[in-house]
Formats: structure tokens, sequence, C-alpha cells
């Protein structure tokens, strides 16, 4: 079974060694190697080299980072941290994949809504009727508890009457 690769287009990159001082945006996907000291926008995937880095938020559909982020990374679709990653922020996304010795020091949000009906949160009505419930299966079960053990005592007390 193969998996399915989406091909990626870039349409700019930031080579190594290369600074840009502010806010950095593109339409298309984008490449960063070099260091933006701003914030990064892009309509497409970002993908952030292992030597790359950014000072300041990220926004983007995807993204992949290698090197540096120092502040929040908000892609709708998907968040990838390989294992020379260092976020230092709160992630937003969907789908989050974090590689073995990547660095992630945040939170993270994946604000997926539920797909059916079945996943849908319940009700305050319904968490109460479960606890409710819940409730009266643990009531169920001491009582249950108590008369064993009530029943475990007569017999040791019939037991030691008949040997006297």
């Amino acid at each position: 079974m193969r998996k399915k690769t989406k091909e990626i287009k870039i349409t700019t990159l930031v080579g190594e060694g290369c600074v840009l001082n502010g806010d950095f945006s593109s339409r298309g996907s984008l490449r960063i190697d070099g260091s933006v000291e701003g914030s990064v926008t892009t309509e497409g995937c970002l993908i952030i080299g292992a030597t790359g880095s950014i000072g300041s938020d990220v926004s983007a559909s995807s993204v992949l980072i290698g090197g540096t982020v120092m502040g929040n990374v908000n892609a709708p679709e998907k968040v990838e941290l390989t294992s020379t990653a260092k976020v230092f922020g709160d992630i937003t996304t969907a789908v989050i994949v974090i590689d073995e010795n990547a660095v992630f020091q945040g939170k993270c949000d994946m604000n997926r809504q539920p797909e059916d009906k079945k996943n849908a949160p319940k009700k305050a009505g319904a968490v109460r009727a479960s606890r409710r419930s819940a409730k009266a299966a643990l009531a169920e079960a001491l009582k249950e508890v108590q008369e064993e053990n009530f029943s475990d005592q007569q017999e040791e007390t019939a037991g030691d009457s008949a040997r006297q």
C-alpha cells in the first residue's frame, strides 16, 4: 500500500544565510532556510528548513518545521515538527505530527469540528443523567458489597456457634 503524497510546488525560497527584517507574506508555497525577524504568512504550504528560523508568528495552510519558530503557529490543515524542530509558542491546527527529539514549548489547539452527531459533545442534561446513572451504579455496587460482608459475618458467627 503506497502512501499518497501531495506534491508541493515551492514558489518562494529564502536561502540559508539570508536575513529578512520585518513581516513576510507570500501567496504560494514557501521554503525558509534563512532567517525572518518578523511574522510569516502564506496561503500555501510553509517549509522551515533545519537552518531556518522565524522570530514571530506563522500562518499557512500547512507547516513543516525543521528549524526554529519563536511565535505562534496557525495552520488549519497540518503541522509537522521534525526531529530538529524547535517551537516556542502555541500551535493551532487540525493535525499535528511531532517527531522524537523535537522541542515544543506551548499549547496545542486541535480545532476539529465533530464529524457527526455520535462525536458531538453531550448536552448538559445528558451529562447530568449519565452522572446520576453512574452514581446509582456505584451505590448499587456498594450495597452488594455490604450485603456480602454482612452475610459473611453471619456465616462466621453461625460457624463459631456450631463449634462451641
